[in-house]
């Protein structure tokens, strides 16, 4: 029994003794027969105490060890998306591209920037992953879309009603990634897209 529990047991018990003290007493003065009895002076006598004995068991039961918490769940890794996004910016310079501001170029200008830019983003696009379509046909091409749609990878549009299998245009069709190569920047901040350049001269 620990140390912390005694003081609660010594109280019952004295509580318990005074109890069963004021029963024999009672006893006495209402039916001193009684007393001759064991049996009714072991229930006068120990039947407080042992209440009393019980209730303070029950009432300072240790609390129960709290639940930890569970662990948060870690962080997303995003330098994935961060080695493909390199990776575009170091062949093609599509993050240049992408961040400058067209607003005061002619299309003509827009139209060549874009010429130099898509083959080598393309390339290294390729290179990273291998995508192939989810749909495969020409845009505006009839389709079939049939039971067991994955509304994740098919999206329906326009007058959408009744049940598969549907059919319909094909407005896109879709990308879906079979392999991922992603470059490895050993010893570079995964977060640096591209160093910058200084030319000493």
């Amino acid at each position: 029994m620990s140390s912390s529990r005694l003081p609660a047991f010594s109280l019952a018990l004295v509580l318990g003794a005074i109890l069963a003290a004021g029963n024999v007493v009672i006893a006495r003065r209402v039916a001193p027969e009684l007393l001759a009895l064991p049996p009714v002076v072991a229930w006068i006598a120990g039947a407080p105490v042992l209440v009393a004995l019980v209730l303070a068991a029950v009432l300072h039961r240790p609390a129960a060890a709290p639940v930890a918490a569970p662990a948060p769940p870690p962080p997303p890794d995003d330098t994935p998306a961060l080695r493909l996004l390199a990776a575009l910016q170091a062949d093609g310079r599509l993050v240049d591209f992408l961040l400058e501001d067209i607003e005061g170029y002619s299309d003509d200008q827009i139209g060549a920037a874009v010429r130099g830019i898509h083959e080598p983003a393309r390339k290294a696009l390729r290179e990273c992953i291998v995508l192939e379509p989810i749909i495969a046909g020409r845009e505006d091409e009839q389709v079939a879309v049939s039971e067991g749609l994955d509304s994740g990878a098919v999206r329906l549009v326009g007058n959408v009603h009744g049940d598969p299998p549907f059919r319909g245009a094909l407005k896109h069709g879709g990308w879906r990634a079979t392999a991922i190569t992603l470059p490895v920047r050993r010893g570079q901040d995964e977060r640096v897209i591209a160093p910058a350049e200084v030319e000493i001269a």
